[in-house]
């Protein structure tokens, strides 16, 4: 029998060679003759974007059966102590998926960026602590190197992000959050070394990271065009780790300042083009909202999955509650929801994939995602009544853990700002 790590590899190399993109659907198995395919105008057969492929649906329950087994029973202490346990960190990298969309030539999954938000999706379902810890490491830092990466840095940082290096993206400062260009961190050249200065806050993962993305601005004088992508490893000389966060969700995700005081970098450490990281950052910005989205979907569906059952237990006035006309409305306005937003976050990952444009599709699925996270937990709390406001199910978590969803990685009123810009783009 293989590991699920084993499992998780072999699908990722079935999906590699079988993309589930738009210039690949008509290898899907027993697409042709379904009922529920359309031929378009290309002459591709185009099935739901929520039919999954057997390899697509074999990652999803070996993921599904990993959270279950490694993650739930430590979830409500890590929550409580805003720790992280190392061995789950271990058995994300064991099982491939830390690594899965890098190539299996560098040791990853060798995977789709679909399959990494559906990675994403399963482990907010459980944990959303746990899932943002994977999503920005997979979204984020290896798209990036995967990217943009000579192929000296492909080879240094590759495999050790697809082993056992868990990495951070660097960019908010104490006056650059959402304002994200406004940045004052420094990169000034000596020689054939960069010397970085200057403090970036909130960043994911800074407990554990070993390597560290960081976007400081090279040429001040060209405003946001001097802005470089620097590849700095934790023990360089002059980067510490502050205090962590003592957050009110996602606990044990750790977020954390950090600090670069002369730190010394070589200028072979510039990730892509001088002066091209502000282009970089929108990009895969772009992109890793719909790793936010797939996160709050998770969540929200942890969360309605955890309660519902509740509700044909419980009982009041000789009923279930489930029974009563105003409960199953309730639920069915959640339940469609969820829906909706899966569908959003299914189609943006698909479209990536496919080589389109997602800067509508992303704002838009991680906008409305999260507001169906926000959603769905304050109504599970009032579905289960008292219990639901106690530490003793995990409804209470999950709605702590959402609203974090409609602030990082884009604040939901910058996603309405960029969903009209493309609207009216669109319309001109």
């Amino acid at each position: 029998m293989l590991s699920s790590g084993k499992v998780i590899q072999q699908a990722g190399r079935l999906l590699k060679s079988n993309k589930c993109c738009v210039s690949s659907l008509l290898t899907w198995r027993d697409r042709s003759t379904s009922p529920q395919t359309q031929l378009g105008m290309s002459g591709i057969i185009s099935p739901p974007v929520d039919l999954l492929t057997e390899e697509e649906q074999m990652m999803k329950d070996t993921v599904a059966k990993l959270a279950a087994e490694r993650i739930q029973p430590l979830v409500r202490q890590m929550d409580a102590d805003s720790q992280m346990d190392p061995s789950i960190i271990k058995a994300l990298f064991e099982n491939g998926l830390m690594g899965v969309e890098i190539e299996s030539e560098y040791g990853g999954t060798n995977s789709s960026f679909f399959v990494a938000n559906l990675v994403i999706e399963e482990l907010a379902k459980v944990d959303p602590s746990v899932s943002v810890m994977c999503d920005v490491h997979n979204t984020l830092t290896v798209t990036l190197i995967r990217k943009l990466g000579t192929p000296e840095q492909k080879n240094k940082y590759l495999p050790r992000l697809a082993m056992d290096t868990l990495s951070s993206f660097c960019l908010s400062e104490a006056d650059s959050g959402t304002d994200a260009f406004a940045m004052k961190m420094s990169a000034v050249k000596q020689g054939d070394h960069y010397i970085l200065n200057g403090t970036k806050l909130w960043i994911t993962n800074a407990e554990h990271s070993g390597l560290f993305t960081v976007f400081a601005n090279a040429k001040p004088t060209d405003g946001y065009k001097g802005i470089t992508c620097f590849l700095v490893d934790r023990d360089t000389e002059g980067l510490t780790i502050g205090k962590k966060e003592d957050k009110l969700g996602i606990r044990a995700s750790s977020t954390c300042p950090v600090h670069f005081e002369n730190v010394k970098v070589p200028e072979s450490s510039i990730l892509g083009e001088f002066g091209k990281g502000y282009k970089y950052c929108i990009e895969v910005l772009n992109e890793g909202r719909i790793g936010i989205g797939a996160q709050m979907l998770g969540l929200a569906e942890g969360c309605f999955n955890a309660t519902v059952p509740y509700t044909r237990e419980r009982k009041q006035f000789g009923k279930r509650v489930c029974d009563f006309q105003g409960m199953q409305h309730q639920i069915a306005d959640v339940a469609t929801q969820i829906e909706a937003a899966k569908l959003l976050v299914y189609n943006a990952a698909r479209r990536r994939e496919a080589g389109l444009s997602v800067i509508k599709e992303a704002a838009m699925a991680k906008y409305y995602a999260s507001e169906v996270a926000a959603l769905t937990t304050s109504k599970c709390i009032e579905w289960m009544g008292g219990v639901g406001f106690t530490k003793d199910y995990p409804v209470e978590k999950f709605y702590r853990d959402c609203k974090i969803g409609a602030i990082y990685e884009g604040t939901s009123n910058i996603q309405r700002n960029t969903i009209f810009k493309c609207l009216e783009h669109e319309g001109s």
